[in-house]
């Protein structure tokens, strides 16, 4: 097993940190575009905001494909696979001249972008010891921050200069270069066990999950998370874009750097999962996303600023944790977990937009606010459910 610190370590956390890399950067390229895609197509915020909706969407839904055929077929090749066909369709995208297919191939690349995440933390399990896992996982997410970061750059400073086709040709070049190192990085797994195709014991152990508590509260925690951090971005979007801001797509695409705060909350999260229970932990990152959001009441841009960056820290701090909870709670078919945390996290991400969309049509960002603060009280409930459940269980072991 690999050992945290190990050469070993590091060369497969750069690998799979540069492959969410790449994928998160494609995912998010179309969200500082909003406004632009909105005005070049002709269509409302709600729809434009379905170039980045119909691509969470479909990768959500193809996590319960490839995690499930990963525990049968290998790791390594399907992640391989899958991100070369996602280059592609990011080529395909700076070609197009209608909104139909710019929805389509979206939707086509969420499927392939799925390949990686549903995939790289099972890996870590196969093959990384206990505490490697643990550190490996936050560096891995943050991995997903800064891919989210470059993409929202990319797709704001290319595109305000020339053009949102060519912010996705840009994308495509940065895609293949990731997807190159990935492939001579990471090393071969080891310690692999292949379980035959079997489509009714797929859904058995789906089921299994499910059923299990200790998982199933984790999954709410992650995908109502999600829900409601990501679709406070595409919304804040509008607000900065009007009067009396009035940025232009280049320094919207910047306000996603607060993402910097949560990859670093990423990072740490290991370390103090290691002092601290992990649904205290999440607890813990849903309070600061609270905070953050009403900090986002205010009229002054830094203060707004100031509330994405304690947002962001907030969000990734308790999604680093209850994703390494997942994988370490599921004992059987880890990539299957892996899949349905990311299932619910992703279908968060998808549906969220539509919560969000009554409360922004009746008092605009106070609205989202309001929206925001009821569902993290109930991630924050979950969490501390989750941190009792297991406290029982301890205790009921050491009886």
């Amino acid at each position: 097993m690999i050992t945290s610190g190990s050469a070993a370590f590091w060369r497969a956390t750069l690998a799979l940190c540069l492959g969410s890399f790449m994928i998160f950067a494609n995912v998010y390229i179309t969200q500082p575009l909003l406004p632009m895609l909105a005005q070049a197509f002709e269509v409302s915020a709600l729809q434009a905001g379905w170039t980045f909706t119909v691509t969470t969407l479909t990768l959500g839904l193809s996590l319960l494909i490839w995690g499930p055929l990963s525990d049968a077929l290998g790791r390594r090749w399907i992640m391989l696979l899958t991100m070369c066909g996602a280059t592609l369709v990011t080529l395909l995208l700076s070609l197009i001249e209608d909104y139909t297919s710019m929805l389509v191939l979206r939707a086509i690349q969420g499927v392939l972008l799925a390949g990686l995440p549903a995939i790289a933390i099972a890996w870590m399990g196969d093959e990384f010891e206990r505490e490697a896992m643990l550190l490996a996982v936050g560096l891995y997410i943050g991995g997903n921050s800064l891919g989210g970061i470059s993409g929202r750059l990319i797709g704001g400073f290319v595109g305000d200069w020339l053009g949102w086709s060519q912010a996705f040709l840009v994308m495509t070049l940065l895609s293949l270069v990731c997807l190159v190192v990935f492939a001579l990085l990471l090393p071969a797994s080891k310690h692999f066990q292949p379980q035959p195709v079997q489509p009714k014991r797929m859904l058995a152990d789906l089921g299994c999950h499910l059923r299990n508590p200790v998982l199933l509260l984790a999954y709410l925690v992650g995908g109502f998370n999600f829900f409601i951090f990501i679709n406070q971005y595409s919304y804040i979007t509008f607000v900065l874009a009007d009067a009396p801001y009035n940025l232009p797509a280049s320094v919207l695409g910047m306000l996603f750097l607060t993402y910097l705060t949560g990859t670093f909350g990423s990072a740490i999260s290991g370390k103090i999962g290691q002092q601290l229970p992990q649904p205290l932990c999440m607890a813990l990152g849903v309070v600061v996303l609270m905070t953050g959001t009403l900090l986002t009441l205010s009229s002054s841009l830094w203060l707004i600023v100031a509330g994405f960056l304690v947002n962001s820290f907030g969000f990734f701090f308790a999604h680093s944790s209850a994703s390494s909870w997942v994988s370490q709670n599921a004992h059987h078919a880890r990539a299957s977990a892996s899949s349905l945390y990311l299932l619910f996290y992703y279908t968060g991400a998808s549906t969220g937009g539509f919560y969000l969309h009554p409360f922004w049509e009746w008092q605009a960002w106070s609205g989202v606010v309001v929206a925001s603060l009821l569902v993290l009280t109930l991630t924050l409930t979950l969490s501390l459910v989750l941190y009792r459940l297991q406290q029982g269980r301890l205790r009921a072991a050491v009886a």
